[in-house]
């Protein structure tokens, strides 16, 4: 079978070709081929050095890579397409950061005013791709990375429909770390996660073990939900007021101020720290004498960066370093592996996916895009039952889904009114003037943006 990567000189590229080879290893998911695509020739030369190595050290024989920055060339005849882009780079996500900070709002990439943004120059991209792999590789299944994933797939879908879903290791991680608590094994069918939202919006409602409710005795015991990352950075006592554990990114919604204040108070955003690191990185493995040294710089970038994830909440909530159990990179790869293998080999799998809601969130329409537990064989995922959300998580679903529609068709149709909108009414903004000023901003740094709105 052949696999696309888009965004192939990315810097995850080499978890998900280190992943691939693990799964030919246990004969897992029968990939041969790996087409690297990028717009950066330089970039996919260098990201195939480090891919050298990981190849060397692959148990079993590792897929063939080639690389192209062509992209029909790159799609055509894939069974499987993982799209990672970043238009605009991190550049972009630097304008997104401080064009909402400097306009008194959080600086955030997929969460507020930095998601709408970030989406507004990443939709007509992700619907050329679309347009190209239903024409050149109609059965292929696109796998969608790219932030806001929710968003991007919904946008991807009025072309793919349902052989586009999206991914985020999130929900994974949150899942991971209960179980741990618990003693329980992730995968083990005596255990289901019931977790409903949007990406980066959702939260776990209940933990079922052979059919009981495991989760308010977890909320219940300050000491044991201590040990999970979220007990930590959201505080036992929010969380059992809740009733549910949010996803991560609701710490920005729950403690705005906080996470405002940390943004401010810092010396360089997320994006800026990214920018930085990867800037040095690539420097460095374009003087790396060969392969070995290439990786081992790249596992050393890998582990700063997984370990300064979401550093400034982290510290201003007192949730202290990240586990170790996190910071071993099993989390996008692993999910689109198994993704991946449960279609290919048909072997049925339960996985938290971003997949057109099905009616699975009543009070959302059939093609929104939620994320949700889905069941997964050849035939694709089907969303699960999940238990009711809550008024107040109701309402915020149903305020962001408004935001990332309205920024589809703002994207789609080149409306500065409509992109106004999108970022005026998304609750972490709520000033039509500050929309005005953000936009304002990013129409002025950003030429990739400026070519979607026009003139």
């Amino acid at each position: 079978m052949k696999l696309t990567v888009l965004g192939g000189g990315g810097f995850r590229v080499p978890l998900v070709y280190r992943a691939l080879g693990d799964a030919e290893a246990d004969g897992g998911a029968r990939i041969d081929e790996v087409v690297l695509h990028d717009v950066s020739a330089d970039r996919l030369r260098l990201m195939r050095s480090v891919l050298a190595h990981v190849e060397s050290e692959a148990s079993a024989a590792a897929p063939r890579v080639t690389a192209t920055t062509d992209l029909a060339e790159a799609v055509r005849g894939a069974d499987f397409v993982f799209s990672a882009i970043r238009v605009a780079g991190l550049r972009g996500r630097v304008c997104d950061e401080r064009s909402a900070l400097d306009a008194g709002v959080l600086g955030q990439e997929t969460t507020g005013a930095g998601g709408v943004c970030y989406g507004l120059r990443t939709v007509p991209e992700a619907l050329r791709i679309a347009a190209i792999i239903r024409d050149v590789a109609p059965e292929a299944w696109t796998i969608n990375f790219t932030n806001p994933a929710g968003m991007v797939t919904e946008a991807m879908s009025a072309v793919l429909g349902d052989r586009v879903v999206g991914i985020c290791d999130s929900p994974v991680g949150l899942c991971r770390r209960v179980a741990r608590v618990l003693g329980v094994e992730t995968e083990s069918p005596r255990v289901r996660f019931d977790y409903a939202g949007l990406n980066h919006l959702g939260w776990l409602g209940r933990v079922l073990v052979d059919g009981d409710d495991a989760l308010p005795s977890l909320l219940a015991d300050a000491d044991r939900l201590g040990r999970v990352e979220e007990g930590r950075l959201f505080g036992p006592d929010w969380l059992r007021t809740l009733g549910a554990i949010p996803n991560e990114y609701l710490w920005y919604w729950y403690f705005r101020t906080d996470a405002l204040a940390a943004e401010r108070a810092g010396t360089e955003t997320r994006g800026e720290f990214l920018l930085r690191q990867q800037a040095a990185f690539y420097d460095a493995i374009a003087e790396a004498d060969d392969p070995a040294a290439a990786y081992g710089l790249w596992d050393r970038a890998r582990q700063e960066r997984e370990s300064s994830y979401m550093a400034d909440s982290r510290e201003i909530s007192g949730a202290g370093e990240r586990d170790s159990d996190d910071l071993d990179g099993g989390g996008y790869d692993q999910v689109a592996l198994a993704l991946l293998r449960a279609i290919a080999r048909d072997e049925p799998t339960e996985l938290i996916l971003n997949v057109r809601n099905r009616g699975t969130l009543p009070f959302l329409d059939a093609d929104a895009v939620v994320e949700v537990p889905c069941r997964v064989d050849a035939a694709g995922p089907t969303p699960g039952d999940v238990g009711p959300l809550s008024m107040h998580a109701r309402g915020l679903v149903t305020a962001v889904k408004d935001v990332e529609r309205t920024t589809i068709e703002a994207a789609r149709s080149g409306s500065r009114d409509l992109a106004v909108r999108a970022l005026a009414v998304h609750p972490l903004v709520g000033s039509v003037p500050t929309a005005r000023r953000i936009l304002e901003t990013e129409l002025a740094e950003l030429p990739e943006l400026a070519v979607v709105l026009g003139p």
